[in-house]
């Protein structure tokens, strides 16, 4: 059997930190030295609880599938100043503070990626898909479809805080 994560990969990983794998069955891009990419990921929240889920773009891996919009870590940036870059890039808004929430890793075929998920309460603009996806405003359950691997465990946090249901689509 293939080791999903190399042996340095596994040591920077946490016990509490283990890969949630995507596409078990399918082979890992780049074998088992991969590098962990970490990526600035924003669940935008509005006063009335919904949240904000976007497509991933024409041309991306996974295509169509619906996340939290955010993007990779670029040299020497903080979770922090990444979020405000590409939610600016991404949906040409100004965001406010963003409360570091939880951390997952995810292990998809294409790439290995530690997902910071921060909560956004406040922002400027007009939201602008500037990379040709699509948004929607969702409560739970949720009823876009399909949604990405890294994006189910926030559906099922968000679930804990409201006691809400776990993970589902309608």
């Amino acid at each position: 059997m293939m080791a999903l994560v190399s042996a340095a990969a596994a040591e920077s990983l946490a016990e509490s930190d283990k890969p949630l794998v995507a596409d078990a069955a399918l082979p890992r891009s780049g074998g088992a030295n991969r590098k962990i990419i970490d990526v600035a990921v924003g669940v935008l929240i509005q006063q009335d609880g919904a949240f904000l889920m976007t497509s991933r773009p024409p041309g991306k891996v996974y295509e169509g599938y619906w996340e939290f919009p955010g993007g990779k870590l670029e040299a020497g940036e903080t979770v922090q100043l990444a979020l405000r870059r590409e939610l600016h890039e991404e949906l040409g808004i100004e965001i406010g503070d963003a409360v570091a929430w939880k951390t997952e890793v995810v292990d998809y075929p294409h790439a290995l990626v530690r997902l910071h998920f921060c909560k956004v309460c406040q922002w400027a603009g007009a939201l602008q898909m500037r990379e040709g996806q699509q948004h929607s405003w969702q409560q739970l359950p949720v009823r876009v479809n399909p949604v990405l691997a890294g994006t189910r465990p926030v559906l099922n946090w968000l679930a804990e805080e409201r006691n809400s249901p776990k993970y589902q689509i309608i």
